[in-house]
Protein backbone atom coordinates (compact mmCIF):
# COMPACT_ATOMS: atom_id res chain seq x y z
CA UNK A 1 0.00 0.00 0.00
CA UNK A 2 1.21 3.36 -1.22
CA UNK A 3 2.16 5.77 1.67
CA UNK A 4 0.01 8.86 2.30
CA UNK A 5 2.03 11.80 2.43
CA UNK A 6 0.64 14.52 4.77
CA UNK A 7 -0.59 17.99 3.00
CA UNK A 8 0.16 21.38 5.00
CA UNK A 9 -1.57 24.44 3.81
CA UNK A 10 0.89 26.71 2.88
CA UNK A 11 1.65 28.94 5.45
CA UNK A 12 1.42 26.29 8.36
CA UNK A 13 4.94 26.65 8.63
CA UNK A 14 4.85 30.00 9.86
CA UNK A 15 2.03 29.18 11.87
CA UNK A 16 3.81 26.50 14.00
CA UNK A 17 6.80 28.54 14.13
CA UNK A 18 5.24 31.57 15.95
CA UNK A 19 3.93 29.24 18.02
CA UNK A 20 6.67 27.50 18.75
CA UNK A 21 8.45 31.13 19.24
CA UNK A 22 5.89 31.89 21.58
CA UNK A 23 6.38 28.83 23.35
CA UNK A 24 9.75 28.55 23.95
CA UNK A 25 10.28 32.71 25.15
CA UNK A 26 7.77 32.29 27.64
CA UNK A 27 9.35 29.17 29.21
CA UNK A 28 12.64 30.50 28.98
CA UNK A 29 11.63 33.80 30.43
CA UNK A 30 10.66 31.85 33.62
CA UNK A 31 14.16 29.86 34.03
CA UNK A 32 16.42 32.44 35.92
CA UNK A 33 19.31 30.09 35.08
CA UNK A 34 18.70 31.42 31.50
CA UNK A 35 20.50 34.71 30.04
CA UNK A 36 18.40 36.57 27.49
CA UNK A 37 21.10 38.49 25.36
CA UNK A 38 19.80 41.98 24.80
CA UNK A 39 18.95 42.39 21.13
CA UNK A 40 16.46 44.14 19.13
CA UNK A 41 16.21 41.79 16.23
CA UNK A 42 16.88 38.01 16.91
CA UNK A 43 16.15 36.21 20.14
CA UNK A 44 19.46 35.00 21.70
CA UNK A 45 20.01 32.83 24.95
CA UNK A 46 22.60 31.27 26.92
CA UNK A 47 22.83 28.86 29.99
CA UNK A 48 26.01 28.23 31.83
CA UNK A 49 26.88 25.05 33.19
CA UNK A 50 24.27 23.25 31.00
CA UNK A 51 26.68 20.19 30.94
CA UNK A 52 29.53 18.95 33.34
CA UNK A 53 33.34 19.15 32.52
CA UNK A 54 33.05 15.26 32.62
CA UNK A 55 29.90 15.17 30.32
CA UNK A 56 32.06 17.34 28.24
CA UNK A 57 35.07 15.18 27.47
CA UNK A 58 32.92 12.46 27.08
CA UNK A 59 31.17 14.18 24.05
CA UNK A 60 34.52 15.38 22.51
CA UNK A 61 35.47 11.87 22.43
CA UNK A 62 31.85 10.96 20.71
CA UNK A 63 32.20 13.61 18.49
CA UNK A 64 35.90 12.19 17.48
CA UNK A 65 34.47 8.62 16.96
CA UNK A 66 32.17 10.32 14.24
CA UNK A 67 33.89 13.31 12.73
CA UNK A 68 34.61 13.25 8.88
CA UNK A 69 34.34 16.62 6.44
CA UNK A 70 31.46 18.66 7.17
CA UNK A 71 28.76 18.74 4.27
CA UNK A 72 26.70 21.18 3.41
CA UNK A 73 23.20 20.90 1.60
CA UNK A 74 24.60 21.90 -2.00
CA UNK A 75 28.06 22.95 -1.36
CA UNK A 76 31.11 20.09 -1.15
CA UNK A 77 33.94 20.22 1.02
CA UNK A 78 35.92 21.16 -1.26
CA UNK A 79 34.12 24.69 -1.91
CA UNK A 80 36.19 26.00 1.28
CA UNK A 81 32.37 27.13 2.37
CA UNK A 82 32.48 24.74 5.86
CA UNK A 83 35.60 23.18 6.46
CA UNK A 84 35.25 21.49 9.96
CA UNK A 85 34.85 17.80 10.29
CA UNK A 86 31.45 16.61 11.97
CA UNK A 87 29.15 13.71 12.40
CA UNK A 88 25.38 12.40 13.68
CA UNK A 89 26.00 11.36 16.79
CA UNK A 90 23.85 7.49 17.94
CA UNK A 91 20.48 9.40 18.63
CA UNK A 92 19.47 6.15 21.17
CA UNK A 93 22.85 5.96 22.70
CA UNK A 94 21.62 6.29 26.64
CA UNK A 95 24.63 9.30 27.26
CA UNK A 96 22.93 11.18 24.15
CA UNK A 97 19.40 10.72 24.89
CA UNK A 98 20.03 12.33 28.31
CA UNK A 99 21.45 15.18 26.65
CA UNK A 100 19.07 15.54 23.62
CA UNK A 101 16.16 15.48 26.57
CA UNK A 102 17.83 17.84 29.19
CA UNK A 103 18.12 20.03 25.48
CA UNK A 104 14.31 19.71 24.77
CA UNK A 105 13.07 20.24 28.55
CA UNK A 106 15.29 23.37 28.56
CA UNK A 107 13.18 24.54 25.30
CA UNK A 108 9.92 22.39 26.36
CA UNK A 109 9.82 21.19 22.91
CA UNK A 110 9.10 17.00 22.44
CA UNK A 111 11.63 15.07 21.23
CA UNK A 112 9.80 14.18 18.04
CA UNK A 113 10.97 17.77 16.51
CA UNK A 114 14.40 17.66 17.20
CA UNK A 115 16.90 16.92 14.77
CA UNK A 116 19.94 14.15 15.44
CA UNK A 117 22.18 15.87 17.84
CA UNK A 118 25.60 16.55 15.44
CA UNK A 119 28.92 17.41 16.62
CA UNK A 120 31.39 19.40 15.04
CA UNK A 121 35.21 19.46 15.52
CA UNK A 122 37.43 22.53 14.03
CA UNK A 123 41.11 22.63 14.26
CA UNK A 124 43.67 25.22 13.07
CA UNK A 125 41.90 27.40 10.08
CA UNK A 126 38.78 25.54 9.95
CA UNK A 127 35.65 27.57 9.66
CA UNK A 128 31.99 27.70 8.81
CA UNK A 129 31.25 31.18 7.03
CA UNK A 130 28.09 32.94 7.82
CA UNK A 131 24.95 31.18 6.70
CA UNK A 132 22.03 30.45 7.71
CA UNK A 133 20.39 27.43 9.79
CA UNK A 134 16.77 28.21 8.44
CA UNK A 135 16.64 26.52 4.77
CA UNK A 136 15.92 29.17 2.18
CA UNK A 137 13.09 28.39 -0.49
CA UNK A 138 14.37 27.52 -4.32
CA UNK A 139 17.74 25.41 -3.00
CA UNK A 140 18.06 21.82 -4.72
CA UNK A 141 17.37 20.62 -0.64
CA UNK A 142 14.08 22.55 -0.22
CA UNK A 143 11.58 20.20 -1.37
CA UNK A 144 13.09 17.35 0.69
CA UNK A 145 13.53 19.17 4.01
CA UNK A 146 10.12 20.34 3.59
CA UNK A 147 8.55 16.66 2.95
CA UNK A 148 10.66 16.20 6.05
CA UNK A 149 9.57 18.28 9.05
CA UNK A 150 10.12 21.57 7.55
CA UNK A 151 11.81 24.67 8.79
CA UNK A 152 13.70 24.67 11.29
CA UNK A 153 12.51 26.98 14.26
CA UNK A 154 15.32 26.75 17.23
CA UNK A 155 19.11 26.03 16.94
CA UNK A 156 20.75 24.88 20.17
CA UNK A 157 24.52 24.83 20.35
CA UNK A 158 26.44 23.66 22.96
CA UNK A 159 30.20 24.48 23.30
CA UNK A 160 32.45 21.61 24.77
CA UNK A 161 35.73 23.46 25.28
CA UNK A 162 37.34 26.81 26.09
CA UNK A 163 38.76 27.59 22.26
CA UNK A 164 42.43 28.53 22.79
CA UNK A 165 42.03 31.14 20.26
CA UNK A 166 39.74 32.19 17.80
CA UNK A 167 36.63 30.01 16.94
CA UNK A 168 34.00 32.94 18.16
CA UNK A 169 30.55 32.20 16.46
CA UNK A 170 29.38 35.68 14.90
CA UNK A 171 26.50 37.12 14.28
CA UNK A 172 27.98 39.66 11.67
CA UNK A 173 24.05 41.55 10.75
CA UNK A 174 23.87 42.52 14.69
CA UNK A 175 27.55 42.59 15.27
CA UNK A 176 27.61 39.98 18.56
CA UNK A 177 29.73 37.60 19.02
CA UNK A 178 30.00 34.10 21.31
CA UNK A 179 33.53 33.24 22.47
CA UNK A 180 33.31 28.88 23.17
CA UNK A 181 33.40 27.87 26.70
CA UNK A 182 33.18 24.64 28.17
CA UNK A 183 29.00 23.69 29.21
CA UNK A 184 27.67 26.47 28.11
CA UNK A 185 24.65 26.35 25.36
CA UNK A 186 23.55 29.02 23.07
CA UNK A 187 20.22 29.34 21.81
CA UNK A 188 18.36 31.25 18.76
CA UNK A 189 15.48 31.66 17.74
CA UNK A 190 15.86 31.59 13.58
CA UNK A 191 12.81 33.19 12.89
CA UNK A 192 11.32 36.25 14.26
CA UNK A 193 7.87 36.67 16.72
CA UNK A 194 6.12 36.54 13.50
CA UNK A 195 7.05 33.40 12.04
CA UNK A 196 8.92 34.18 9.28
CA UNK A 197 12.19 33.18 8.86
CA UNK A 198 14.81 35.74 10.20
CA UNK A 199 17.61 36.74 8.26
CA UNK A 200 19.28 38.24 11.30
CA UNK A 201 20.49 35.47 12.44
CA UNK A 202 23.04 34.96 9.55
CA UNK A 203 26.13 33.26 11.75
CA UNK A 204 29.71 32.25 10.91
CA UNK A 205 31.97 30.37 12.93
CA UNK A 206 35.11 31.76 12.81
CA UNK A 207 38.24 30.10 12.15
CA UNK A 208 40.04 28.62 14.50
CA UNK A 209 43.63 30.39 15.55
CA UNK A 210 45.11 28.01 18.34
CA UNK A 211 43.91 25.20 19.18
CA UNK A 212 40.79 22.91 18.85
CA UNK A 213 36.73 23.71 18.64
CA UNK A 214 34.32 21.23 19.52
CA UNK A 215 30.61 22.01 19.92
CA UNK A 216 27.08 20.16 19.55
CA UNK A 217 24.19 21.37 18.03
CA UNK A 218 20.53 20.30 17.97
CA UNK A 219 18.38 21.90 15.32
CA UNK A 220 14.51 21.84 15.75
CA UNK A 221 11.92 21.65 13.00
CA UNK A 222 8.34 22.95 12.73
CA UNK A 223 6.99 19.53 12.36
CA UNK A 224 7.53 16.53 13.32
CA UNK A 225 11.23 15.50 11.93
CA UNK A 226 11.39 12.16 9.44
Amino acid sequence: MAKLETKYPDNFDQVRLRHIGEQVRARLAANRAVHKVPLATIELFAVGNFMSAAECTKMIEMVDAVAEPSAVFDLAYDSGFRTSYSGNINPHDPFIRTISDRIDDLLGLERIFGETIQGQRYTIGQQFKPHHDWFHPGTSYWEDVMAHGGQRSFTAMVFLNDVEEGGLTHFPEIDTALKPKAGVIALWNNASPDGLTNPKTLHAGCPVTAGKKYVITRWYRARPWQ
